[in-house]
């Protein structure tokens, strides 16, 4: 699926959760697909414009001036199916930490190990965050909060895989003195 498919997919899918106005849609995708997903804010309402234009999303006006709220139409319910049906695309991977630990005879020990501890902490704070949302998950009862909980359920595992690789690396260099 290319690129900007995928920034379909994203937008229809979250409006196939609840209407939503641009900004409100830009927010769910940071805050509730965050730990899986990113897209570019700069994107979000080009690509609501042109799912409009295709009819896959309808605008209504809001109470404030220049405010809408974007629906979802039968239309744009086949095209998510659609797109949400073709082959996964991978891309390149691009880890500025494995980088930097591939080459770290030159950067040397002690920086790594410090990439190392910042990697551990970082997993430990996505570790907590993904477990609060499984708590606000276990409260959810709607249609959606299945699917939902396995995306978290993911990235916990991802965050688990972090520190404990983090914590194996550590004790890797530690040998090493």
């Amino acid at each position: 699926m290319a690129r900007s498919s995928q920034t379909d997919a994203a937008v229809l899918g979250g409006l196939s959760v609840q209407p939503m106005s641009g900004y409100a849609l830009r927010e769910a995708i940071r805050d509730v697909l965050g730990h899986f997903w990113s897209e570019s804010f700069g994107q979000i309402y080009p690509t609501l414009t042109a799912l409009e234009r295709e009819g896959f999303v309808e605008r209504s006006e809001g109470d404030r001036a220049g405010s809408s709220t974007f629906h979802i139409t039968p239309a744009g319910r086949r095209r998510l199916r659609e797109l949400l049906s073709q082959p996964i695309q991978g891309v390149p991977p691009r880890n500025g930490l494995l980088l930097r630990l591939f080459f770290g005879r030159t950067l040397g020990a002690e920086a790594c190990r410090e990439l190392l501890r910042d990697a551990r902490a970082d997993a430990e704070r996505k570790l907590a965050e993904l477990d609060r949302l499984l708590a606000e998950n276990a409260a959810e009862t709607g249609p959606d909060a299945p699917f939902m909980r396995m995306t978290i359920l993911a990235g916990r595992r991802s965050a688990e895989a972090g520190v404990a690789w983090a914590d194996e690396c550590l004790n890797l260099l530690e040998e090493l003195s």
